[in-house]
């Protein structure tokens, strides 16, 4: 049985692009949101920012229209808050924040890890096999943003490969939200050794069909990242 698609928030456009250029008239307000969410996922526009509206309609070459729209699309993913005389502004992270969600987006990948390994396809393995070697050779570069993004990709696939419709729009709504955390824990040289380590792991569990182990490494990877995230939000 053909599994259904899931619906997770891309950033990969976003990130490591020109995000200066003007954009094409083609899928504009898609285009939008992406460029807004790379400045903030990416740390251009710093939590409690106000988002500067007239100077990025100029920078992207774009009408007002499209920007606001994209404003509330954002403000849905609880990237930006919509205030009242201030405009928008870049969402604040508080060490809170990063547990309360954290430990829901573990359970919802630990699940996929268990549903993936008894639903998976050769194909689907082959696909993460594909996506691992590309985010190790990011490593070895150096390159944070395009390790940043197939490290994503293994995440989605996984989650593509549960075959839980449900449990994947959850996950993507969720992952919009903690996309720029994840992305701070990244920062790290120690923290993105370790995760280099337990995506190794992760991989040989998915080859393995071993759904329990799996699930298991999904939730203390999330819940590693986390626990980075909240010593850098706290200066530890």
């Amino acid at each position: 049985m053909t599994k259904p698609k899931i619906q997770a928030v891309d950033t990969s456009a976003a990130i490591g692009q020109d995000r200066g250029a003007p954009i094409a008239r083609r899928a504009l307000h898609d285009e939008v949101v992406q460029r807004i969410r790379g400045l903030i996922v990416q740390g251009e526009l710093a939590p409690g920012e106000r988002v500067p509206e007239r100077e990025l309609c100029e920078r992207f070459g774009i009408s007002r229209t499209p920007f606001r729209e994209a404003l509330k699309v954002l403000a849905s993913e609880g990237l930006i808050d919509l205030q009242h005389q201030r405009g928008a502004v870049v969402s604040t992270i508080t060490a809170r924040d990063v547990d309360d969600m954290f430990q829901v987006m573990g359970v919802l990948e630990a699940l996929a890890g268990e549903l993936a390994c008894a639903r998976v396809s050769e194909a689907e393995v082959t696909a993460v096999e594909g996506f691992h070697r590309e985010m190790l050779a990011r490593y070895r570069e150096h390159d944070l943003a395009g390790y940043f993004h197939f490290n994503q990709r293994i995440h989605e696939a996984i989650m593509q490969a549960a075959g839980n419709p449900v449990l994947g729009n959850l996950y993507g709504t969720l992952s919009a939200r903690i996309r720029r955390a994840r992305y701070m824990a990244n920062l790290s040289k120690a923290r993105w050794d370790q995760a280099v380590a337990e995506h190794e792991e992760i991989l040989a569990a998915l080859q393995a069909r071993d759904g329990k182990r799996l699930g298991q490494l999904l939730r203390e990877h999330l819940l590693h990242k986390a626990d980075v995230i909240k010593a850098v939000l706290l200066g530890v």
